[in-house]
């Protein structure tokens, strides 16, 4: 970002007042190419067609690169991460997105050392020549995470994103220390394969102390409805009220997938553990266990989009390391 300096406020900034701020990019050992979007945006306003865009980038030109790097805006990009996650399926090279808190410019601005660490990261390989991250990840401040495992939790301090329920995959300090055995690896006998059919009709539902039957209702009775994430208590607890069972009964019953996800940035949905949750169970709302809504939301997303007859089988399967069943 840069700021407007007739409004102040921040927009999106080009390659070349990148190229000038990080002469870097261009002087060290790995060799950079850069490509950008026309017109750049907002990353408020990004949407499927975006990370299409994107994961077609990356799938086009496969095999030219040893590996990608993604500048985005903070807003949504654990959204655009976790839904390329889902998109490059057999991935077996790094996809790193980062970005910045600070403009680039302004001089305490934390775009350099992002970017530069991030395009490092990518690059690297092991003794044997091989990616040592081969996964989609975010990489902020000092840290590597899983991007499907991501949440935007500060919009102050640099430390802007957290992966709450699953380690840091690399810590960057005078030198990045990589945790392989965290690391999510493919087959890399197996061709990469890209998916971009979104279906876009899917809802939040954030459940609350006095959340009324007309809002619910209205909600599950919208128009096209195919999916929901629906945000519960603790360990995925819900109002023991019956019009809410009902009502889930039936969308269930119409076909709509409901997925419980809990409120709790920590921890994971454990149905049956209290009483309170026995009627989402009986109702048919299938375990998030500890996926983000993030991931969740893009993943149903793709199911619905990609393979509509098998997605309430998939929604509640691990198929990246965006969750962790017991």
């Amino acid at each position: 970002m840069v700021r407007n300096e007739a409004t102040q406020a921040l927009a999106p900034a080009d390659i070349e007042t990148f190229k000038a701020f990080m002469p870097e990019l261009f002087a060290g050992s790995v060799h950079v190419d850069i490509q950008a979007f026309s017109p750049l945006i907002d990353s408020s306003d990004v949407n499927p067609e975006c990370w299409v865009r994107i994961a077609r980038m990356v799938y086009d030109h496969y095999d030219d690169y040893d590996g990608f790097v993604v500048l985005h805006g903070t807003d949504t990009m654990s959204y655009s991460a976790s839904a390329l996650s889902f998109m490059l399926q057999n991935l077996s090279k790094p996809v790193v997105f980062t970005g910045s808190q600070l403009p680039v410019g302004v001089l305490r601005s934390d775009a350099k050392e992002n970017l530069l660490t991030a395009i490092e990261i990518a690059a690297a390989k092991d003794d044997e020549g091989n990616a040592i991250v081969p996964e989609v990840t975010i990489y902020f401040e000092d840290r590597l995470f899983r991007a499907n495992r991501t949440t935007k939790r500060n919009a102050e301090h640099f430390s802007a994103f957290n992966s709450y329920n699953y380690p840091a995959l690399a810590k960057a300090g005078v030198h990045i220390t990589y945790q392989p055995h965290l690391v999510h690896y493919s087959d890399p006998k197996e061709p990469l394969i890209l998916h971009t059919s979104f279906d876009c009709n899917v809802a939040v539902l954030k459940l609350f102390p006095g959340i009324q039957q007309p809002v619910v209702r209205a909600l599950l009775h919208t128009r096209g409805l195919k999916g929901v994430v629906l945000e519960t208590f603790g360990a995925g607890n819900a109002p023991t009220d019956k019009w809410l069972y009902r009502e889930l009964k039936a969308a269930v019953d119409r076909g709509i997938i409901i997925v419980n996800k809990t409120q709790c940035n920590t921890g994971s949905v454990e149905m049956g553990l209290y009483a309170v949750s026995l009627n989402l169970m009986k109702a048919g709302v299938i375990s998030g266990y500890d996926i983000t809504t993030e991931a969740l939301l893009t993943k149903m997303m793709l199911l619905l989009g990609e393979n509509p007859e098998h997605a309430k089988e998939l929604i509640g399967q691990d198929l990246c390391g965006e969750m962790t069943i017991d």
